[in-house]
C-alpha cells in the first residue's frame, strides 16, 4: 500500500504558538511513519514558512527556527499544484500532498485563515472548514448562533473597542443592566486558552480587564459566571461524530487561566463526576452544538453543569484542541477507544473523507 503524503503545519502569528508548538511535537511523534510520508512545516512568529526535518523534541522550545537545514517552503494556493514549494537559491521544487493537518490554536490559523489556503490548494485538511473554524473562534458569533438555536448560554454582552471608548460608562450600564451582577468575565472575542480572560468583581476590575482583553481583539465580550462543573467533550466526525466521555477540569484557581491549563495548574478529572443521566444529556447538547456550528474532523466541546440545577449551559467550542501532554482532548479520546495513533489515523480518513460525508 503507498503511504499517503501528509503535511503537518504549526506556529504562526498567535498568542498561542507556543501551545502549537507542543501539539505539533505530540502528533509528530505519535503519526505512524509506516502509513504516512510526515513532512514538517512551521510558521515563525514573524510569518516565516521554514520546511523542517531535524529533532522533533526541537520543535518544544523554539531552537528548530535556528536548524541549518531549514527551507524556505510554503503551500501552494494554485489548486493544479496540491503541495508544498519548497525553495532553493533559484529553483523550487514541488511535494505533492494527500492531507494537511493544521496544528494550530487561536488567530493565523485556527480561525479559518490556515483552513482558506488548504481549501483554495484543494488539499483535503484534518479538522473544520473555514466557516466553522472562523465562527467558533468568535465567541460572540458562537454565543449568539447557540443561544437562537436553543442551547442554554450564560447572558452576555458585547461591544467594539472604538464604540466603547467613545462612551465607556453607556457601555457599563449596559452590562450591569443585562448580567445583574458581579462577577462576571471578560473575554477577548477572537482568542483561544484563556488568553486575555479576566474575571472581575467589581466595577473597577470590570475597567481594567477591558483594557487587558483589548490587547488581544477589538470585539469584546463580558459574561455572567455559571457556577457548577467545567466539563468538556471531545468530538470525532463529520456528519455523525463520536462524543467522547465528558471530561471534568477541577479549578485551583478561580477560572482556568492559559497558565492552568499548561503549567499543571488545575486538575482534569477524566471520567465527570455525573450522574449517567447528566452525562448523556451533556454528550447530546454538546453533539448539538457540533453540528449547528456546522464542525467536522474534531474539536472539543466545553460546557458548565450548574451547581444545584444541572442546567447545562455550552461555553465554547475549540475547532482544534490542543494535543499536549496536559491537554484534555486526547485524554477523554484515548478513554472512549481512540489512542493517539488511531486518532490521528481518523482525522486523516475523515478529512480524506470530506466535511460534508
Amino acid at each position: 500500500m503507498c503511504k499517503l503524503n501528509v503535511a503537518i503545519l504549526f506556529g504562526g502569528n498567535s498568542s498561542e504558538h507556543e501551545v502549537s508548538r507542543a501539539s505539533a511535537t505530540a502528533i509528530i511523534e505519535g503519526i505512524s511513519k509506516e502509513k504516512y510520508n510526515v513532512f514538517v512545516l512551521g510558521i515563525t512568529k514573524s510569518g516565516e514558512w521554514l520546511l523542517y526535518s531535524g529533532n522533533t523534541q526541537n520543535i518544544i522550545d523554539g531552537s528548530w527556527e535556528k536548524d541549518s537545514n531549514n527551507k524556505k517552503a510554503f503551500i501552494s494556493p494554485d489548486a493544479g499544484v496540491k503541495g508544498i514549494i519548497v525553495l532553493k537559491d533559484d529553483k523550487f521544487e514541488i511535494l505533492k500532498l494527500d492531507v494537511i493537518m493544521p496544528v494550530f490554536h487561536g488567530k493565523n490559523g485556527e480561525d479559518g485563515t490556515m483552513q482558506g489556503i488548504a481549501t483554495l490548494a484543494d488539499i483535503p485538511f484534518a479538522g473544520c472548514g473555514v466557516t466553522a473554524s472562523a465562527v467558533c473562534m468568535d465567541k460572540v458569533m458562537t454565543n449568539t448562533i447557540l443561544a437562537c438555536n436553543g442551547i442554554n448560554k450564560a447572558d452576555f454582552y458585547w461591544f467594539y473597542m472604538r464604540d466603547f471608548k467613545k462612551d465607556p460608562q453607556k457601555h457599563v450600564n449596559e452590562i450591569e443592566r443585562k448580567i445583574k451582577s458581579y462577577p462576571m468575565f471578560v473575554k477577548p472575542s477572537n482568542a483561544g486558552s484563556s488568553v486575555g480572560i479576566s474575571k472581575v468583581k467589581n466595577r473597577d476590575e470590570l475597567l481594567g480587564a477591558i483594557e487587558i482583553a483589548s490587547k488581544e481583539d477589538t470585539k469584546i465580550l463580558i459574561e455572567e459566571e455559571i457556577v457548577g462543573q467545567e466539563i468538556e467533550c471531545g468530538m470525532l466526525g463529520n456528519c455523525d461524530p463520536i462524543v467522547s466521555i465528558p471530561g471534568e477540569v477541577i479549578h485551583a484557581n478561580e477560572f482556568y487561566s492559559y497558565n492552568d491549563k499548561y503549567n499543571c495548574t488545575d486538575k482534569i478529572s477524566i471520567s465527570a463526576n455525573l450522574s449517567p443521566e447528566v452525562s448523556l444529556e451533556v454528550r447530546e447538547v454538546s453533539k448539538k452544538a457540533y453540528k449547528l456550528l456546522g464542525c467536522a474532523g474534531l474539536a472539543r466541546v466545553d460546557s458548565f453543569v450548574e451547581e444545584g440545577t444541572n442546567k447545562i449551559y455550552v461555553n465554547e467550542i475549540n475547532t482544534f484542541p490542543g494535543f499536549t501532554p496536559n491537554s484534555m482532548y486526547p485524554k477523554v479520546m484515548e478513554h472512549t477507544g481512540y489512542g493517539l495513533s488511531k486518532l490521528i489515523d481518523e482525522l486523516i480518513n475523515y478529512a480524506i473523507e470530506g466535511e460534508y460525508s
